[in-house]
């Protein structure tokens, strides 16, 4: 009964529009209360739930996203992904793909990188030929590889809540993954570009990039993820020292290099990480509250136990999950989706014996998929707004990219070295 009044309550607030922060604290409150456990867990769950030294990492990435975007690395890395990859039908859609997943090297939120590469690249393929609705399909699509490519901040806040999985390890296991979700968006891209003739049309107008010339502006953003995870291989710093590294890296680009950054955008950038940072803690520390009444008042054991139950095997299982949380992504982003639910999956992982690791990366790339599936998909509400078109305009285009990512999440599935061969021979 109070399993039913902790979820009915939780529901019933998210669907009253409340904050989902505060959902989560006063339906696990609600419960506590109800079942005559002490009022003291509540306090004592929000500090110990945000009270756990990776999460320092979170704010310093989200800083690191912010001050790549002003230092105009981006539009660097359009430009020269553009030299490499040419200006043929679909040349400019790639593009777009390939410097998300660059960006995703460096931010790991995917919102931020839909709208960091969407105003890039939205008027030049605007003016290449390519329809509204298939530009902000591409954009959205192209940013859901950012949080399996590492930075993630779904994957720390994985690694955080689930004992036995290091930070290192999941960065490591999400980057073969994540290249290979690039990859099967471009795929899709490519086929509706040619049979429909999107793109190419810049050529004759716009001017002769160089592959090298566009590669002496751009190297400074491609190093930032070999500073990043380098870093990380070599021992030099842990993720969330990574993390202030990058913030260092990514100032003395903008204010040495580049020469784009002011002491003025440094304040707005700190003020816009602050506030984003604390939204994300905020909601980190609540659901502690939420995930320790699952846990002591017994709802999650049943559960878990039930779906386990149901005697569907492994692939079943992940097949019913794959819908549960594709479902469940359409409305809540990564992070959210693992304060609320890994308490009730990693016991059912645990009954199969699967590898934790992997687990993380297939549960992430089924929220990826979430994100730019309508109707409400973060990343195509972002790259729509920029784009300037309905959501539903997208339906035609997006539905060809939803598929591609769920071959390659079935892929990720059906060998599982895919993603665990790269932390193993790194030793993690």
């Amino acid at each position: 009964m109070t399993g039913f009044i902790l979820f009915g309550a939780f529901i019933v607030m998210l669907l009253g529009a409340v904050p989902i922060g505060v959902a989560l604290g006063l339906a696990g409150t609600l419960a506590i209360w109800l079942a005559g456990q002490s009022i003291m867990a509540v306090p004592t769950n929000v500090y110990a739930g945000i009270a756990k030294y990776p999460l320092i990492a979170i704010p310093m990435f989200v800083l690191v996203g912010s001050v790549f975007d002003r230092t105009g690395v981006a539009l660097r890395l359009v430009r020269f992904a553009t030299a490499l990859v040419g200006a043929g039908r679909g040349a400019l859609a790639t593009v777009s793909v390939l410097v998300a997943m660059v960006i995703g090297g460096i931010s790991g939120s995917g919102p931020a990188t839909s709208a960091a590469v969407g105003q890039v690249v939205t008027r030049s393929m605007i003016r290449d030929g390519y329809p509204r609705a298939f530009i902000a399909s591409t954009v959205g699509a192209a940013a859901a590889t950012d949080i399996l490519i590492p930075p993630s901040i779904a994957f720390i806040i994985y690694a955080v809540m689930v004992p036995g999985v290091s930070v290192p390890a999941i960065f490591a296991a999400g980057m073969f993954p994540g290249i290979l979700a690039g990859i099967a968006i471009i795929v899709p891209i490519l086929i509706i570009s040619w049979i429909k003739n999107f793109g190419g049309q810049m050529r004759q107008t716009e001017d002769r990039l160089t592959v090298w010339g566009t590669f002496k502006e751009a190297i400074w953003g491609l190093m930032a993820p070999v500073v990043i995870l380098g870093g990380m291989r070599i021992g030099a710093f842990t993720p969330t020292e990574a993390a202030v590294m990058a913030v260092f890296y990514g100032l003395f680009i903008g204010f040495f290099v580049y020469r784009t950054l002011t002491l003025r955008d440094v304040y707005e950038m700190l003020v816009e990480a602050g506030e984003l940072s604390a939204v994300i803690l905020i909601v980190v520390a609540l659901a502690s509250v939420f995930a320790w009444s699952t846990s002591t008042l017994g709802v999650i054991e049943p559960v878990a136990k039930w779906i386990v139950g149901l005697g569907l095997g492994e692939y079943g299982t992940i097949a019913l999950l794959m819908i549960a949380l594709i479902i469940i992504g359409m409305f809540l982003d990564g992070v959210s989706t693992f304060l609320i639910l890994l308490p009730v999956l990693i016991p059912i992982a645990n009954s199969f014996g699967w590898d934790l690791v992997w687990f993380g990366v297939i549960l992430t790339m089924k929220i990826a998929i979430g994100q730019f599936t309508p109707p409400l998909a973060v990343n195509l509400m972002v790259s729509c707004r920029i784009a300037q078109v309905p959501m539903e305009a997208t339906i035609p285009w997006v539905v060809w990219m939803i598929l591609a990512m769920f071959v390659a999440l079935a892929m990720v599935v059906a060998v599982p070295d895919i993603a665990l061969w790269l932390p193993r021979v790194l030793g993690y």
